[in-house]
């Protein structure tokens, strides 16, 4: 590879439109509605929860962080209700309030599926490893301030405008160590390294296998899986 190459350098900004991604991804699902992001990113000096209900989660490994996603009452609603009725709840036995502990709970494993959609992706795409905790949900009435410089050294603040279908916004935000990944050489960030995928695949390919030799020729085959799946430490 050229030195050219090796200089290609995946830092805060790229980790951001990354993150970015995962919330448009799980909450279109979620809501089978179109939610998207500014083009815009703001660089602020602090980090906290706002009303109406504040979210947040740290993350530890390869690099640290801290991301925090605020939700104005309607905003929240919005997403609550239209998973809820994406899931084939009728709209009677709904929450009416942003306030009630059912939006928060539904937030919050909502926002545990982006944040565990954003690990997956830095384990293939950057190589390296990050654990988050259980995400905490609060319902305020003013804002709060969340130090980030015990964690983290040299801390870097990003905030993004989100836009629910009904123009209705929520922000994220984002304190993360000051870190740049450099690409030494090509991998396969499509590379299926979750072990019970890999087993799946194996059992997969000895079916086909023996619908597709007789039952003498496929004994080999048997004894090959075992060893694969030892090796495994299956």
């Amino acid at each position: 590879m050229s030195t050219e190459e090796k200089t290609v350098v995946y830092g805060t900004e790229d980790l951001l439109t990354s993150l970015c991604n995962s919330v448009t991804r799980v909450l279109n699902v979620a809501t089978q509605s179109k939610i998207h992001y500014s083009a815009m990113v703001q660089r602020v000096t602090k980090i906290g929860l706002k009303p109406d209900i504040g979210c947040f989660v740290l993350f530890d490994g390869g690099f640290s962080g801290l991301v925090v996603l605020n939700f104005a009452g309607n905003a929240a609603l919005e997403i609550y209700e239209k998973y809820m009725l994406s899931m084939g709840m009728p709209k009677s036995e709904l929450a009416s309030s942003f306030s009630s502990d059912e939006v928060s709970n539904i937030l919050g494993e909502l926002m545990n599926q982006i944040v565990g959609d954003f690990t997956g992706k830095v384990r293939r795409e950057l190589q390296t490893n990050i654990t988050q905790n259980q995400p905490k949900m609060l319902v305020l009435n003013k804002q709060v301030m969340l130090s980030v410089d015990t964690p983290l050294d040299r801390p870097e603040i990003r905030r993004v405008s989100f836009f629910t279908e009904n123009n209705n916004i929520f922000y994220l935000e984002l304190a993360i160590d000051r870190t740049e990944f450099i690409k030494l050489h090509d991998f396969d960030s499509s590379e299926i390294t979750d072990p019970d995928a890999l087993l799946d695949m194996q059992q997969a390919s000895q079916a086909n296998q023996s619908n597709a030799t007789p039952p003498a020729a496929s004994a080999g085959g048997d004894d090959a899986s075992d060893e694969l799946l030892r090796s495994l430490g299956m």
